[in-house]
């Protein structure tokens, strides 16, 4: 896969992730841009032998329903936690994709952060 895609893909999960109140980046011991909030991770993202590769958490019920959609796998090893992979996404996947990275970062965000976020977005 194209470098310049690579950096683009992380690029584009990086301005995502990073918007998010106190979200941090992270490569953890793996080589794997990790996403966290307060300690816990929220996304990880890497490449492989495939290409770009993105995790992000999810509970079991919205993980259940991506499953059933052909670009969506259970991620390896932290998969029985209800983290989600889709591999190479496009770009009409991103609209929903930022929307799947901001459940996973209310998932892992403390209570404050996420009624701070429920303020900032109800309004």
């Amino acid at each position: 896969m194209e470098s310049r895609y690579m950096e683009a893909m992380l690029d584009h999960v990086r301005n995502i992730c990073l918007a998010l109140p106190e979200a941090v980046e992270h490569i953890d011991g793996f080589g794997h841009n990790t996403f966290k909030i307060n300690g816990k991770s929220f996304v990880i993202s890497g490449e492989s032998e495939k290409g770009f590769s993105l995790s992000f958490k999810s509970d079991r019920e919205t993980q259940e329903l991506l499953l059933q959609k052909e670009k969506y796998f259970k991620t390896p090893y932290i998969g029985r936690h209800g983290w989600v992979s889709i591999q190479n996404p496009d770009r009409e996947d991103w609209d929903g994709l930022t929307s799947l990275i901001q459940e996973g970062y209310l998932r892992a965000a403390p209570k404050r952060m996420v009624k701070k976020w429920n303020e900032l977005n109800t309004k």
